[in-house]
């Protein structure tokens, strides 16, 4: 969600600060990790999480992709990380090493660009996720898919970028917009936004894959009592 942020808090050199005993307490420097501001509310960050754990599980057999969300993106041409910079909530690139980062520099990475970005709409950012964000990841970034969705009233929002313009996305009969990146529908389950496969399958969770082999084990032992079978026996 990030804005904007002042350039002197760039690569800041470690600091010191004098206790009370006369001790030294250095700090490291400042651009270790991204600087990116607190979500607003618990949904913002539990649905960032969601999104993230999805993808991670449904290609866990797959190296060759990075997803993350509110990190910094850094794509100054004059390849400065106190200039040009933007902190989506979701994000993904393809055709990248899959390996952790503490911020995606487009320099750095052969100038790759997110290839989707997911916005989480709230009462702060809602304008310029809408507006600014939009004309940027169109003009700058060229992020073929873009999506926003609010966490509070639901509004669900895609584009898909077509001879350099953002296109519209129309939502099939349940509501779901396709991301032409993933291959993956994006659609609203519970209250939350969830993937669904091109057959129109819920992406589940690890958790939700556990519970559903634990029921269908339940169901098997169920059947094989009633034909005087007992599983424990098997």
């Amino acid at each position: 969600m990030t804005l904007a942020r002042d350039p002197s808090t760039a690569a800041q050199a470690p600091q010191a600060v004098v206790l009370q005993g006369g001790e030294d307490m250095v700090f490291p420097p400042g651009d270790i990790y991204s600087d990116e501001p607190p979500l607003e509310t618990d949904l913002h960050r539990d649905q960032i999480d969601l999104l993230i754990r999805l993808l991670r599980w449904l290609w866990q057999d797959r190296q060759d992709f990075y997803v993350s969300g509110n990190i910094t993106i850094y794509y100054s041409p004059n390849q400065l990380k106190s200039e040009d910079f933007r902190g989506p909530d979701f994000f993904v690139v393809l055709g990248t090493e899959r390996r952790s980062r503490k911020s995606w520099v487009v320099w750095e990475e052969g100038g790759k660009y997110p290839n989707i970005i997911i916005e989480l709409l709230s009462e702060s950012t809602a304008q310029t996720d809408r507006g600014l964000k939009k004309q940027l990841y169109q003009d700058t970034f060229r992020t073929p898919d873009y999506f926003w969705f609010d966490p509070n009233t639901l509004e669900f929002q895609g584009y898909h970028l077509l001879d350099g313009k953002y296109h519209e996305l129309e939502p099939n009969e349940r509501g779901w917009l396709w991301s032409h990146q993933l291959e993956l529908y994006l659609g609203i389950q519970d209250q939350q936004l969830r993937f669904f496969t091109p057959g129109g399958q819920l992406v589940p969770t690890p958790e939700e894959t556990a519970q559903a082999e634990h029921q269908r084990n339940d169901k098997l032992a169920a059947k094989l009592r009633e034909l005087g079978v007992d599983p424990d026996d098997l």
